[in-house]
């Protein structure tokens, strides 16, 4: 009896879980496509095609997901990307400097740009969603004109010093970008701050009611600006990733990431009304969301399903989410008598 008790409890704890769902969602594509999609999807090369795809999108939804538990939004992240991407190439590319300058510059903008949004945000009380865009647009706008009037052209090209591409521009094995150990590392980092110290406590009562945190003591303001330095360093951290991978940058890219990493992340259980979510839970909504963009392609099916696909998983997501938070907070409980 005591042990049927205790399984029927381990179950509904596990189903109370913030990634639950996105574990579901994730088992769910993977078998799909692996059934579609055949040998080669589930062979080092298709595995390695979606890792990849997940590791830079991933680099970028983790700290996303930290703004979103906070009760905030942020749509800053491509023009971010592109940003630092292209600062890089032209410092390094177009001008010859070092590459740790080009770096260097790069993740400082990056933080310039996250402390706007935050500053902005705190300051005037004005909707995240509404900071952000605008930052995006003036970011979008200040690169292009700056990028044309120093080089002439949209898309810059750079040779990436030995140290900085063995760092970030690697393919390991042939298949498998460093980006996925810095995406690891970064999974592991924030599951720290968010279960072992008190700013996770602190990230999860903001998004929860900023009001009480507020009343509790609890620096809102300056927790709200750092985390959106957080996402923005992110954003720019894969800029610099891509821009040594691929040895060019171009004004235009980093567009599709502001989307998918909260596709990413909701599909991962994070609430868009804040004050929930789990890093596993975002690292599998990412894989989710890799697994549906690179699997179309091992089916032969026309690569606009993808687009289907996910539209449908996003739905799923947003209208289980608040199931899950339910069961969380306690939910299905069960008065049981005392055993004699």
């Amino acid at each position: 009896m005591t042990q049927t008790r205790t399984a029927r409890f381990d179950i509904r704890a596990i189903a109370r879980r913030p990634e639950f769902g996105a574990l579901l969602g994730t088992l769910a594509v993977y078998i799909f496509f692996t059934f579609f999609g055949g040998e080669q999807f589930v062979a080092i090369g298709g595995t390695a095609s979606w890792l990849n795809i997940a590791a830079e999108l991933g680099i970028v939804a983790l700290p996303v997901a930290l703004v979103m538990i906070a009760g905030d939004l942020d749509l800053s992240v491509g023009s971010t990307l592109a940003a630092a991407g292209v600062t890089q190439a032209v410092l390094c590319g177009f001008y010859g400097l070092p590459s740790i300058v080009g770096l260097t510059a790069a993740l400082g903008l990056g933080i310039i740009i996250g402390f706007a949004n935050g500053l902005i945000v705190t300051k005037t009380n004005l909707p995240s969603f509404v900071v952000t865009l605008a930052i995006s647009f003036a970011t979008v706008g200040l690169t292009l004109g700056i990028t044309r009037l120093l080089t002439g052209t949209v898309s810059v090209d750079v040779q990436s010093e030995p140290w900085l591409k063995q760092l970030l521009g690697t393919l390991m094995y042939d298949n498998f970008e460093s980006a996925i150990v810095i995406w690891i590392g970064l999974a592991l980092l924030i599951s720290w701050v968010l279960y072992k110290t008190k700013y996770g406590n602190w990230i999860f009562a903001i998004g929860g009611d900023m009001v009480s945190a507020k009343a509790t003591g609890i620096p809102v303001d300056k927790v709200r600006i750092w985390l959106f330095v957080g996402s923005s360093f992110g954003a720019a951290l894969v800029g610099v990733i891509q821009t040594t991978l691929y040895d060019s940058a171009q004004v235009a890219a980093g567009s599709s990431f502001v989307f998918n990493s909260i596709i990413a992340v909701v599909v991962g259980g994070v609430l868009l009304t804040g004050g929930y979510g789990s890093t596993i839970g975002v690292v599998l909504g990412t894989c989710t969301y890799a697994i549906v963009n690179q699997g179309i392609y091992y089916t032969g099916w026309d690569s606009d399903w993808a687009s289907l696909i996910l539209g449908i998983l996003l739905l799923i997501a947003v209208l289980t989410n608040n199931t899950f938070r339910r069961l969380a907070l306690g939910g299905g409980k069960k008065k049981t008598k005392e055993s004699k």
